[in-house]
């Protein structure tokens, strides 16, 4: 009887004894322990980016790793979080939303950081109170916005620039803009529209170019100037008068077969030049290197050969000219050119670039960046690029929201604070515990204009206590003027946004912290082990050794007595 109870309770203790289902070394967080790390991740995530948003937010240096590294500054938030590494998987989610939100409309990526951060911050005092976080999701999606707007393009623009470098000088950059948008007649194909950054000058000499400019050089003793141009754009090797087989030698025993070769080379390269001017050219653009011997040919034919053309910039050119890019060259009908009216040099500071005007796509355009580093032109690059995107997205989706919190204004205080006044209504009608959780995410929007008052070095409690009582007594065009501190008219100072960033942040931020807060258990797979490393990289090592092994083999196999064979 004894053993029998003793086997039971055995049984018992070994049925409670926890069983590890995982590999070795893997790692696993239950519950609240792995609520509380995504909560922490991701509100670091948003403590990081947070400094940058506004008109007034600070910059920050990203300097590169290694010897030499490249120096960066910046307050965009999505070039922020693409150069730090992160390994919390929440702080992943924000990351990787704020490469979404640049990609889907370029602008907004600071602001959908924060703004998930903060409604995971409200989310994690909620759940300190105990409300189960299917109850918080719940009522977060009930929330509808309702801020929508007609408004000016130019105003849109300034209001994207106002938080970047280009603040000081936004009315010129927005007219860059706006004039490069509406030549796309709402096709919205930024690829139309190239940026050329080229150092020298000042901001304000940036300027649009109705053409594309190439920047590369023609080749030497070739027309400088062409009009009604027939171009041929490839992608082909033109240096094939040099042997290109690995290793390969050739024993002559005169200087006569040497020069038989280099004749035999020539008429092939000149066969394949004949090839490409039975198309009917006058400009040939290359995407590979032109050697001398083929440069000459075009010279004499009076072709305009520029070759090494990035292939972007081919890419580019292909589409605003209506060609296609070859390869081969047997078939002229079959190969589509490019047709402009006019090639020709210009100077843009020091540098000469290639010009080309009356292109089949109209709407091309080109818009010179000039500045004193290349770390400004950097930045403007990407100020610029946000700006673009936005006012493409505007002409799709032409419903703007009015914004504020701006030095002329940005992200949007105005409406954040319009939304929340609609959700804490919404609340205040809300029986149960649903009605907290509403509050808090009211809570969430209002501190976007908090944080942007905060940047810019103001009385944020004050100026936000004055906007809420704005919009109480329902002047809902409100929003924060940052040049001057105080509550202003958004209407009357023209300062609109988007609807189209605004709602692709909500719904991102939103989305984001809903997927953050289902989480209940975080599984960490189980490193490699060295000794699995180590014999992967031995293998590794032979299997790229092994075929040396066999050349060096076989040129022995194959070679005389008196012949030696270097590997």
């Amino acid at each position: 009887m004894d053993g029998l109870v003793v086997a039971v309770c055995l049984q018992a203790s070994l049925s409670m004894a926890p069983v590890n289902i995982f590999r070795h070394g893997a790692d696993e967080e239950k519950a609240e322990t792995a609520r509380l790390s995504s909560f922490i991740g991701a509100i670091a995530i948003g403590d990081l980016v947070k400094s940058t948003l506004g008109p007034k937010g600070m910059d920050k240096i990203l300097l590169g790793g290694g010897k030499g590294g490249s120096v960066t500054v910046t307050n965009d938030g999505a070039t922020i979080l693409k150069a730090i590494g992160v390994d919390n998987p929440a702080a992943k989610v924000l990351v990787d939303m704020s490469k979404t939100q640049d990609d889907e409309v370029g602008d907004g990526t600071t602001s959908v950081t924060v703004l998930a951060a903060e409604l995971l911050r409200e989310a994690e005092l909620l759940i300190s109170k105990k409300i189960h976080p299917q109850t918080i999701i719940s009522d977060a999606q009930k929330y509808n916005d309702s801020a929508r707007f007609q408004e000016d393009l130019l105003n849109i623009a300034r209001t994207t620039l106002s938080s970047k470098l280009l603040t000081h000088h936004k009315d010129h950059f927005s007219q860059l803009a706006v004039a490069a948008v509406m030549r796309l007649k709402g096709s919205g194909n930024l690829e139309a529209i190239h940026i050329i950054k080229k150092l020298g000058g000042s901001l304000t000499d940036s300027y649009l170019d109705e053409g594309f400019l190439l920047d590369k050089k023609i080749g030497v003793n070739q027309p400088k100037r062409l009009e009604n141009v027939n171009i041929l754009i490839a992608n082909t090797g033109m240096d094939t008068d040099k042997i290109k087989i690995f290793g390969s030698r050739v024993r002559v025993d005169s200087t006569a077969k040497v020069a038989e070769i280099e004749s035999a080379e020539k008429e092939k390269m000149k066969e394949k030049v004949d090839r490409i001017l039975k198309h009917g050219i006058n400009c040939f653009i290359n995407r590979q290197l032109i050697y001398n011997y083929p440069e000459q040919l075009f010279a004499r034919a009076g072709v305009m050969a520029i070759e090494h053309a990035d292939f972007a910039g081919v890419e580019r050119l292909a589409l605003v000219t209506g060609g296609e890019i070859s390869s081969t060259f047997d078939h002229p009908e079959l190969v589509k050119l490019g047709h402009c009216k006019l090639i020709e040099e210009v100077m843009i500071g020091e540098d000469t670039l290639i010009h080309f005007s009356g292109v089949a796509m109209g709407e091309a355009c080109t818009i010179i960046l000039r500045g004193a580093t290349q770390q400004i032109l950097d930045e403007a690059e990407r100020s610029l690029h946000d700006a673009l995107c936005v006012l493409a997205q505007t002409v799709k989706e032409p419903r703007t929201v009015y914004g504020g919190g701006v030095d002329i204004a940005v992200d949007n205080c105005c409406s954040e604070m319009l939304m929340a006044k609609v959700v804490s209504d919404l609340a205040n009608r809300t029986p149960g515990k649903e009605a907290v959780a509403m509050e808090s995410f009211a809570k969430a929007l209002m501190m976007l204009p908090t944080i942007i008052a905060d940047n810019a070095g103001y009385d944020s409690a004050d100026l936000v206590a004055q906007l809420r009582a704005a919009h109480m007594e329902n002047n809902t065009t409100c929003g924060l003027n940052m040049s001057e501190g105080t509550v202003g008219n958004m209407a009357e100072l023209g300062i609109t946004e988007s609807f189209q960033v605004k709602r692709q942040v909500l719904l991102s931020a939103s989305e984001a912290a809903e997927m953050i807060l289902r989480v209940d258990n975080i599984i960490k797979a189980a490193p490699r082990s060295v000794h699995h490393a180590s014999a992967t990289n031995n293998l590794s090592f032979r299997l790229r050794l092994f075929p040396c092994y066999v050349f060096s083999w076989t040129c022995m196999y194959k070679g005389s007595k008196d012949e030696t064979h270097k590997v």
